[in-house]
């Protein structure tokens, strides 16, 4: 259960880091790639934040991760400049690919297909 304290930090976390992305992103990743932030999970003793990110519009979605890695002392300090009013420390920051969207359209795809099949049983009315 996290506390109201850990959802307001996760929740300025989310909604600043989707500006330094939109903001500084293309010079990381490439003007190719979306990159969205779709939650931000904060440790207890507000430490560590874990930003869950979907990356869409390309196929190799790792090497973004990597990049994303590799400028992760900037990212965090984009971050910091943004929200250092509201919180003491800033936290260590991770990211972590979000792929539930990719899950739900393949789980639709697998769906629909088995239902041209006739393979879904009967429907009842």
């Amino acid at each position: 259960m996290e506390t109201k304290r850990q959802l307001q930090v996760a929740e300025l976390i989310r909604r600043n880091f989707s500006n330094v992305l939109q903001n500084e992103g293309s010079y990381i990743y490439g003007a190719e790639p979306l990159v969205t932030v779709t939650s931000v999970k904060v440790s207890p003793d507000l430490s560590l934040a874990k930003i869950y990110l979907s990356v869409y519009n390309t196929d190799n979605k790792q090497a973004v991760m990597l990049h994303m890695e590799d400028e992760q002392g900037h990212l965090k300090q984009s971050l910091g400049q943004r929200i250092r009013k509201q919180v003491r420390k800033m936290p260590d920051i991770s990211f972590y690919l979000d792929d539930t969207l990719d899950e739900m359209y393949r789980l639709n795809d697998l769906f629909h297909r088995l239902h041209e099949d006739n393979q879904m049983g009967e429907e009842e009315e």
